[in-house]
């Protein structure tokens, strides 16, 4: 997934000289291709975040299309004020790359763990979020941000679990994208790393399953007409339980087609230790024999109601 994202930032770099890419001194090697490709569009702006993001405001006034790239524990969490005012409040086309987002940094610790980022922007006005799920999604969400009028925010999980889409999917501005048509009783909906779990999961209870690579908007008449057949949902997410693509779903079904909801995430606690991915998504109850035990009674009560 990160190499799709290099790719077609590198394409999109070289086919517009208004593409710019800032870098908040992360991510040398995966920028190989594009330092190389196009030299004088890449600007290291040291260990200065919060300046970064003023300096891509004011390029992109300027008429340029700025690429903010950092870890997500950084960027948005770190300059999320320079966000809101520099970039938001203007509604400025800068697009904001979150790097490992999650758990994945699972060894560095808390610090560097980003449960809290889609929490933290989605009151903010202006701004989409995008959490894409494979190198598919990811590429069609880096050509939608780049051609985008506003500023984006794309949510990037550091761990490549592999495509879960056979052919490239097609985006369309806050919509779920079908993965597995099953029974309706019970469907899961999931974003980024918890794709893989979720269909695995979905094969046992013969559910639907949808990806959720937008975050904010969501399109609430389109999810209503997406989960319409369903008794219940099962959200999946390697983000905070509050304020992420659960609640987004909560608020967005609740006045026109209120259903029950699993929200399965992380809950309100720090990693208490340090190892893999895969520990550390056991220690938060994110692999899949943890998640398994919450959804199979779940859905066993709402099949049979």
């Amino acid at each position: 997934m990160r190499a799709a994202f290099s790719r077609e930032l590198a394409n999109a770099a070289a086919r517009d000289e208004r593409v710019l890419l800032l870098t908040g001194d992360h991510g040398y090697a995966l920028f190989d291709e594009f330092r190389k490709a196009c030299p004088g569009q890449y600007i290291n702006a040291g260990v200065a975040e919060q300046n970064m993001v003023g300096v891509a405001a004011g390029l992109a006034k300027a008429g340029f299309r700025p690429v903010v790239y950092g870890l997500s524990a950084f960027v948005p969490v770190r300059v999320l004020e320079q966000i809101k005012i520099d970039v938001c409040y203007e509604q400025l086309p800068v697009t904001f790359i979150g790097d490992g987002a999650g758990l994945v940094y699972s060894t560095l610790g808390a610090s560097h763990q980003s449960f809290e980022d889609i929490a933290c922007l989605r009151p903010i006005p202006h701004i989409d979020i995008l959490s894409p799920g494979d190198a598919g999604e990811m590429a069609a969400a880096m050509n939608f941000a780049l051609g985008h009028d506003a500023p984006v925010y794309l949510r990037m999980g550091k761990a490549d679990l592999g495509n879960v889409h056979r052919q490239p999917p097609v985006l369309r501005r806050g919509e779920l994208l079908q993965l597995r048509r099953g029974r309706h009783a019970v469907g899961l909906v999931a974003t980024g790393s918890m794709l893989k779990t979720a269909l695995a999961i979905a094969d046992e209870i013969d559910a639907s399953v949808w990806s959720a690579p937008w975050i904010k908007p969501l399109d609430e008449q389109a999810l209503a007409a997406a989960v319409g057949r369903c008794k219940a949902l099962v959200s999946l997410e390697e983000h905070s339980v509050a304020a992420g693509l659960g609640s987004a779903l909560l608020e967005a079904l609740s006045l026109t087609h209120p259903l029950p909801l699993l929200r399965i995430g992380i809950g309100q606690r720090f990693s208490s230790t340090c190892g893999s991915h895969a520990h550390a998504l056991r220690e938060h109850g994110l692999d899949l024999a943890s998640v398994r035990e919450r959804v199979l009674p779940f859905a066993a009560r709402w099949s049979a109601a």
